[in-house]
């Protein structure tokens, strides 16, 4: 993984002192909250219902041992024992006090961490598939490609203030991971018929109060043309994104108000006035910041398949885990585990701190010391040893983060909600912890299959609702709580925006109307093996509205 060299050392270093002195002058009262506001948010930190919140930077989700075991003394030091992994790979913390935010910046700063572009109108934490260095599927690695942008785009001077927020992901394989049409700039690695590394380039996907799914606008960009393509799109967005309706401001509109041809016409026009100047990436470059993400040193473990099996044969529940959370690794004799943080009744996304310390021992002992953030709020150890992965699930169990249920409808996706968010119309955590309890059972969900549930708790979609196989809206409808479901929603490579399917639920009707979808799913699916997203692809929503509301329509 990245590691920081003296320019990034000195950069951050110079962010924590500079942002100190701001929050000093902010508790002396010399400036307002008005005042100190853009000065926040340039670092992460925003101003929830209850306190402020800490939003840190985890590049493309890798982070190491020592970063996670940093995180965990955060967590307990200036927290209240435990953190919030989000969707956009990142952590956040929703306690810390004001006057502690600096050291929290210097205790991260010292683990080669920050908070710089976790919020405000610039471009945020660029993404990845969680799997990316170890998917069997992979074409290349793409957090190199990350990683670039990662270092062309911080305190980008033309791009720090832009009309809205920019959000960037990348993948490496034809199974997309990383969500990468709900972005503002999507990027595809792949290989042309010569063999040459490059990117099928998607822009204006995005989510929030108007949903879109980006559109292709090239099929192959050479990679030694990433940073001028991506300066060429955000120079056309800046220039002609509205500034005078912040819910119209993100690219998605521009493209949809202008047409995605007149737009690609655009792009590619000022893309023609760069790409043979200083932002074309020199091959030696590219390769240099490759040699970051060199794969460890995967031994041969011809031991692991033996292992397992014995494992197996002993316990039905490192079994079902194996089943559930482990997937194929480009080595036959490796691994890579999801560990999932949700825990039936739990927190979406929460880890304690002694959790996240046990996970950092883990990482060292049995994953190379390397780990990933997953943008569904999972974490995940990318290389172990299929002779080891008792031995981590074993270590799982003693620190409750064992459960089986990755791609479930229990491994739920929620924003933190009105709990917490000053934004937020109605709380995700409560009904995402009620859903989970409802389907428990290993058993059931797995006869269910591969569902994804997601939860927001306003339209601005933080739990990515729209995209969600089963999507959950919260709004307030006259002084109460009201849930809006969305159907047919995914975010992979056949990415769609789920349909509203009917009238709101109560918060004590909603888990009685999701657990009615899934039976009507049940009993429609051709077979075990038909995902429910393949099958109300099939079927459409008239069967799911039936069963949900032909009550109310006899009654009425």
């Amino acid at each position: 993984m990245y590691r920081y060299d003296e320019f990034d050392h000195d950069f951050v270093q110079a962010r924590v002192a500079e942002f100190s002195d701001q929050v000093l002058r902010r508790l002396a009262g010399e400036i307002t909250e008005d005042q100190f506001r853009p000065l926040r948010l340039m670092n992460g930190v925003y101003l929830q219902l209850h306190a402020y919140m800490l939003r840190i930077a985890v590049p493309y989700g890798t982070l190491n041992g020592k970063q996670l075991r940093m995180l965990g003394h955060i967590a307990r030091k200036y927290d209240k024992g435990y953190g919030h992994f989000t969707t956009r790979q990142n952590i956040q913390f929703n306690w810390p006090a004001l006057s502690d935010i600096p050291a929290i910046l210097a205790d991260l700063a010292s683990v080669e961490m920050h908070a710089i572009q976790t919020s405000g109108n610039c471009i945020r934490n660029v993404t990845a598939d969680h799997f990316a260095g170890a998917a069997a599927d992979e074409v290349a690695d793409p957090r190199p490609y990350a990683e670039i942008l990662r270092q062309w785009s911080s305190v980008h001077p033309e791009f720090s203030f832009l009309p809205r927020k920019f959000k960037i992901a990348v993948t490496g394989a034809e199974r997309d991971r990383a969500a990468i049409q709900t972005h503002d700039i999507g990027l595809h690695l792949k290989k042309n018929a010569a063999g040459e590394l490059g990117f099928a380039v998607y822009i204006g996907g995005g989510q929030g109060r108007t949903p879109m799914v980006a559109r292709k606008i090239r099929d192959f960009l050479p990679e030694v043309d990433l940073l001028s393509y991506c300066t060429a799109i955000l120079r056309v967005y800046n220039l002609y994104g509205r500034r005078d309706n912040k819910y119209k401001a993100r690219i998605k509109i521009l493209v949809h108000e202008t047409g995605v041809e007149e737009i690609t016409r655009q792009v590619e026009a000022e893309w023609q006035e760069l790409k043979d100047a200083e932002l074309k990436l020199p091959d030696a470059d590219i390769r240099a910041i490759q040699a970051y993400f060199a794969p460890p040193a995967l031994t041969d473990r011809p031991d692991g398949d033996a292992a397992v099996k014995l494992a197996r044969l002993d316990s039905k529940s490192f079994s079902d885990w194996l089943d559930q959370n482990v997937v194929t690794h480009r080595h036959p004799d490796y691994a890579a585990v999801t560990i999932s943080l949700k825990g039936i009744g739990e927190v979406p996304g929460d880890a304690s701190d002694s959790q996240m310390e046990a996970v950092a021992d883990i990482a060292e002992k049995y994953a190379f010391d390397e780990l990933r953030v997953s943008h569904e709020q999972n974490l995940i150890l990318p290389h172990v040893a299929r002779a080891d992965l008792k031995a981590v699930y074993d270590a799982l169990v003693d620190i409750g983060l064992a459960t089986a249920n990755s791609n479930l409808i229990s491994d739920i996706i929620a924003c933190p909600g009105l709990d917490y968010c000053a934004l937020a119309t109605a709380r995700s955590i409560p009904i995402a912890q009620e859903i989970s309890r409802r389907f428990a059972s290993l058993e059931r969900q797995r006869e269910i299959g591969e569902l994804k549930l997601k939860i927001s708790g306003c339209i601005n979609a933080c739990g990515h609702h729209h995209v969600g196989h089963i999507g959950i809206l919260g709004v307030e409808k006259k002084g109460s709580e009201l849930y809006q479901v969305t159907l047919g929603g995914s975010a992979d490579e056949n990415t769609s925006v789920g349909e509203i399917i009917g009238r709101g639920f109560s918060s004590e009707e909603i888990t009685d109307a999701i657990e009615q979808i899934v039976e009507t799913y049940l009993g429609l699916r051709l077979n075990p093996q038909e995902k429910f997203i393949d099958a109300y692809r099939r079927v459409g929503p008239a069967p799911f509205k039936e069963a949900l509301y032909a009550g109310e329509a006899k009654a009425a």
